[in-house]
Formats: structure tokens, sequence, C-alpha cells
């Protein structure tokens, strides 16, 4: 007996078990997303690299991830959903465990792409799992407690690394997967019913290559690009190329390859449901998952914040997606769809709004409330667009569909930092431009013999002192710049809800329909 073929009211599921398992899983994988960003300068030093070379650590894990994650369909079709987790699961806290041993960077990198690689199929699994045990009518709530594992796993992962890492040691953020890891085994290895590979897909070889190469290239043409300078490097130009012509060909092969044997079932793209929350996923990583990327380092940077104190200024944001998970998971089915997008959207848009405002000298509660709107924002859309995505899909596909589903997430998130960390470069040198050229003599702030004093222009320490401050306030007015593109793509989301019908409701109040006009 399968979960997807046993039913919602078979008997043998213990669906309390089956959930805890999954969801530890899941928060497992989701933390590791983040909580190594904030051991990098610790592992530096560690294993003696510069800063380029240990960007490797986080990149690795990245692209592991990116390419492994199609192939979770084809993986459950062929061994089964248990033999699947089971393998992911012990696969990842193996190579955590492995992480934590390395005493080189090449030992480090390796075990980072096995990690990614074992843990690229538990989102998706996860998502499909809690969608086949829970009946239509409690998918939301599901959907609910599933958004909060993917969502405030990588909100923690900062606060809970930067503890780690001063209070016991780097090697501790990946060690902290072990018992994790142990007990959502033993949970899975309890809970899901055994089951029989269907045994429906072919492996196709030529599209999985090519969608392989194109991910992969395109991952690390999105990470690498910022610290190369973009297309003045040679890399990057390779990478952009075969991302290219790897993508169309796979686009090619699909299209002239029959479903039943091609890698990807593009079945899926003539699901209205599928295609509109693929299309809304990806903005929703492109403007909200960037915009959170630049709060740590912004007051790391500007305003002297510890990585410890930056996280526990931030971490409310993730208690603001919580709260509005545990509602929305109630309200999906019974409100308009539309509604719950748009009002999410608008709690965003105020967020922006207020982060916008920022300056050298706010104060953590300037920070930690438009967080926590933001966070309410987020959950109130993340949910509704979760559940309704995946309302038509058939179970059989769904395994299929929750791995693209995660894939373009991710996609959009890799987009929008990388566009996010160009401009704030970029905009934070055209500012220093700017406000260097008012710096002479005639300025008023000259007038005051203290600044006239320390900030001599004719004096080395003068001079470097100078640059310092301005340098601040550039990269002050670059990060603004950044909140206000942020603030313009998310109000340019609100047409796109035009796309949707109001959901159908049915006398049991289930799932909403989303259909296309």
């Amino acid at each position: 007996m399968s979960i997807a073929t046993a039913g919602v009211d078979s008997p043998g599921l213990n669906r309390p078990l089956i959930t805890l398992a999954i969801m530890l899983a899941t928060i497992m994988q989701t933390l590791d997303s983040t909580i190594a960003n904030v051991a990098l300068p610790h592992m530096q030093g560690s294993l003696s690299v510069s800063l380029n070379q240990i960007g490797w650590v986080l990149t690795s894990y990245i692209v592991a991830t990116a390419i492994a994650t199609p192939l979770t369909g084809w993986l459950v079709d062929r061994f089964g959903r248990r033999n699947i987790f089971l393998a992911s699961v012990a696969g990842f806290t193996l190579a955590s465990m492995w992480c934590g041993i390395s005493t080189s960077l090449a030992e480090t990198v390796i075990a980072r792409v096995f990690q990614g690689a074992f843990g690229a199929a538990l989102v998706p699994l996860s998502q499909t799992t809690l969608l086949d045990i829970n009946p239509r009518e409690k998918q939301g709530s599901a959907m609910a407690l599933w958004g909060m594992g993917v969502m405030v796993g990588p909100i923690v992962g900062p606060t809970l690394g930067g503890w780690l890492t001063d209070s016991i040691g780097w090697r501790w953020v990946f060690f902290i997967n072990v018992p994790v890891g142990m007990l959502a085994l033993w949970g899975i290895w309890k809970s899901f019913p055994a089951d029989k590979p269907g045994r429906r897909m072919r492996f196709d070889m030529a599209g999985f290559v090519s969608l392989s190469l194109a991910i992969g290239a395109l991952q690390l043409m999105l990470d690498r690009g910022q610290h190369l300078n973009w297309f003045s490097s040679v890399e990057i130009w390779v990478e952009a190329y075969l991302a290219g012509f790897a993508a169309l060909y796979f686009i090619w092969h699909t299209w002239r390859t029959p479903s039943e044997q091609s890698f990807f079932d593009y079945r899926l793209i003539l699901n209205r449901n599928y295609v509109t929350g693929l299309l809304f996923i990806f903005v929703v990583g492109l403007v909200l998952f960037a915009s959170r990327a630049l709060i740590p380092t912004m007051l790391q940077d500007l305003m002297g914040y510890t990585a410890e104190a930056a996280g526990w200024v931030t971490a409310p944001s993730g208690l603001g997606t919580m709260l509005a998970m545990l509602i929305v998971g109630r309200l999906v089915g019974k409100v308009d769809l539309r509604m719950l997008l748009a009002i999410g959207f608008g709690i965003t848009a105020i967020s922006l709004w207020q982060m916008q405002n920022y300056s050298l000298v706010i104060s953590e509660s300037n920070v930690i409330w438009p967080g926590v709107w933001q966070g309410l924002g987020l959950g109130l859309v993340f949910v509704p667009l979760s559940t309704a995505t995946f309302a038509t899909l058939s179970p059989e596909m769904r395994a299929n569909g929750t791995a693209i589903y995660s894939l373009v997430r991710n996609v959009g998130s890799s987009l929008g930092i990388s566009l996010v960390e160009t401009l704030l470069t970029r905009n934070t040198q055209i500012a220093h431009v700017a406000l260097t050229a008012h710096i002479d003599g005639r300025n008023p702030a000259y007038q005051n013999p203290a600044v006239a004093s320390t900030y001599d222009p004719h004096s080395a320490l003068g001079q470097l002192l100078l640059n310092t401050e301005i340098t601040r306030q550039a990269s002050m007015i670059a990060y603004i710049d950044d909140f206000w593109l942020m603030l313009v793509m998310t109000l340019a989301i609100f047409p796109l809800l035009l796309i949707i019908r109001s959901p159908k409701r049915d006398v049991t109040r289930s799932m909403p329909e989303l259909t296309m006009e």
C-alpha cells in the first residue's frame, strides 16, 4: 500500500508521525540553505583558504540541489516514495556529518555536493506527501504547516548558525543535523507504508543531462557573477552559453519525445492551475526572497551588528510568517483566493515602503516591525498559492510537479538575490561619486570645526575617515534603491491577479479551482 493510493481515510496511516517525520526532514534541509552562511569566515580561517574559494561551500550545495531536484519524480517512480525518503534522509545526515569532520576545502565541497544531492528530494516529497495524506478540505492547513517548514528554516538559519559558530564552533553547524536526521529517519521507517515502484517512466538520459547542464550553469552564473564582475569574466560567458544552449536543446528534445519516454512530463504545462502557480512562485522567489537577503548584510556591514545580533533582529519576521500561515491555512477554500493573495502582496508592499525610509541611525524596532509585516505578507501569499497550484493535479503527477515547483522557486530566489546584489554594488559606486563631488571647503558641514578637523581632506587620516563615511552613506543609498525596486516589483504583481478567476467552492468547501482566463 502506498501513501498515494491508500486513501485519506485509510486506518493504516499514522498521519501525526508521518507529518512529524517529514517536517523534521524538511526543516533540516531548508535550514542548511542559510545556516552555513555566517560560519564562512570561521571556516575560511580553519581551512586556510581565500574568500573566493570558501564561497564554493555555498555554491556546491546550491548547484547540487538544483540539478538533483528534477530527478525526484523519476526516482519515486523507479524505487518508491518510502525508499527515496529513507535514502534521502540517511544520505543527507551522513553527508552533514562528513561536512563537520572535513579537514580541507576539497573534502568539504565534495561533502556539500552529496548533502545537496541527497537533500534535493526532501522538500518536494514532503509537499506531495502532505497533499496525499490529507483530504481536500484540510490541504490548506497541510500546506500551511509545510510552508512554515520551508520558510522558517532559511529565516532561523543565520541566527542558529551564528549562535552555534560563536558558542561551540563552525563544525556544529553541520553536526546539528545528525540527531534531527536520525529522528526523522526513525519516524519515516515506522510510519511510511511500503509502496511498490510504478516504473512507468523511462529514464531519459539526454533530457536529464541537458536539463542538469542548463540548471547547473545558470546557478553557477547567478552565484558567482557578482564576485567575477559578471560578463567581464570568461567564466560567466561560458556558463551563460552553456545554460542557454542546454535549455534550448532540452526544450527541443522534450517537444519531440513522447511524454512516457521524456524526462519531463510536459502534461504538467497543460494544467492551467499548475502553470499559473509556477508563474506566481517565480515572482515570489524573485521579489520576496531577494528583499530578505538584504537586511542581514546591511546590519552587519553598515551598523556594526554581529552575525548573531543581526540574526536575532531579523528572526521575528519568521514569527510573522508562522502566524500568517496558521491563520490562512484555515481560510483557504473559504475566502476568495485573489483576496488572500492581494492582501499578502499589499502587506509586503507596506513593509518595503517602510524599509525605503531606512537610515544609518535606525533603531532595532525599525528593523523588526517591517520584517514582521513582510513575514505576514509572505505567509498570506505562500499557503494559498501552494495549495491551489496542486488542486487539479492527479496524485501520480504530484512528485514531478512539486519538484519543478521547488526548482522554479529556487531559481527565482537565486535570480532575485543576484539582481539586488549587483545593483547594490553598482549603485554604491554611483552614489559614492555623487557624494564625493560635494566634498570641498564650501560644504556647510566644514563650517563645524570638529568636522573640519576629523575629516580634513588634506591629511591622510582625514582622507581615510572621509572615504569610509562616504562609502557608508553611499551603501545606505544603494540599499534604499534596492528596497524601492522591490516595492515597484511587488506592486507590479497585482495585475497578474487578473489571470486568476474566483475560486469555485462546493458544498463541502473543498479546495478552490484555479483557472486562467
